[in-house]
């Protein structure tokens, strides 16, 4: 029930009509017996400031971004953490005590999460990261917290890469070595052979995002992928995508995005609320139902 108390957070995108994560946060939210409501709102780029500011004017208690404005609120903080600045992008508002926003990125922690169970499988393995958006660029800053060998991050734009790659390098001394690979000039054949971690960033075999049989590179360069390669998908539209069902038939362990989805909502929210009983798996059930998809599998 809204009454006169009900606090408000929510989301800032555009679109955001498709987006989960009302469904999950409020299913968590009346979990928790907090009486706080999560909105979808959108917002076009010309109106961000002017909507962060009436936001923040009415007592909002926190807000997630997500495409197309990630990168264009980092400048409309007050402060940053030290993971925003380094991915350059932002997904989570804090409302400042003496006003403005403070802003953090929880999309590495939501990226991890399902990792984490088993962090010491990865120690001295190698990983692929294909994309070198967005993103990848939370995926590589949570994989350098695990105990890899070597990322390799597979691209087709040279200049974009080398970029990515120079921005995402750890600063402390024996950090995970990160190498780009520049897939116009090489095939990724030969890194597969000894890669226990694939990860795709890019949209394809995305639902309604070109050929809906796709797969990322195309399904050759998968034939060979051996069952303990562990497949990481950030779509979860389809679930499973074709490439995640191609590793399923092979014996691949594969994870899609709506776990990611699911953990940095869940973080999010500790954050605004300052607890640590966050219901994750209230939130996933939520998002499974709407996806029409049964909690079980």
């Amino acid at each position: 029930m809204i009454s006169g108390t009900t606090g408000l957070v929510g989301l800032l995108g555009q679109p955001v009509s498709h987006s989960l994560s009302p469904v999950m946060h409020n299913a968590a939210l009346e979990a928790m017996a907090m009486d706080w409501r999560y909105l979808a709102l959108p917002c076009d780029g010309d109106a961000l400031e002017r909507v962060l500011d009436g936001l923040r004017a009415v007592g909002c208690h926190g807000l997630n971004v997500t495409i197309p404005h990630k990168q264009a609120v980092a400048s409309h903080c007050q402060e940053l953490s030290p993971l925003a600045k380094r991915l350059g992008a932002v997904n989570t508002l804090t409302p400042l005590s003496d006003g403005g926003w403070h802003g953090h990125n929880t999309d590495a922690e939501g990226f991890l999460a399902p990792l984490l169970d088993q962090a010491e499988a990865w120690s001295g393995c190698d990983a692929i990261v294909m994309g070198c958006g967005g993103s990848a660029r939370a995926v590589v800053a949570g994989l350098q917290q695990l105990p890899l060998a070597t990322i390799h991050v597979a691209g087709r734009r040279p200049e974009a890469l080398e970029q990515f790659l120079e921005d995402l390098k750890e600063e402390s001394s024996g950090s995970v070595s990160l190498h780009g690979i520049a897939l116009e000039a090489q095939p990724l054949t030969a890194q597969l052979s000894g890669t226990k971690l694939v990860v795709n960033t890019t949209p394809v075999g995305m639902q309604g995002h070109g050929d809906s049989k796709a797969m990322p590179l195309g399904p050759d360069l998968w034939e060979t992928l051996d069952p303990t390669t562990t497949l990481y998908d950030l779509i979860y539209t389809p679930r499973p995508t074709p490439w995640l069902r191609m590793g399923q038939q092979r014996g691949c362990q594969t994870i899609d995005g709506l776990e990611m989805l699911v953990q940095q909502g869940a973080a999010s929210l500790r954050r605004w609320s300052g607890r640590h009983d966050v219901p994750v798996t209230v939130m996933r059930e939520a998002a499974l139902q709407r996806l029409g998809a049964n909690p079980a599998d």
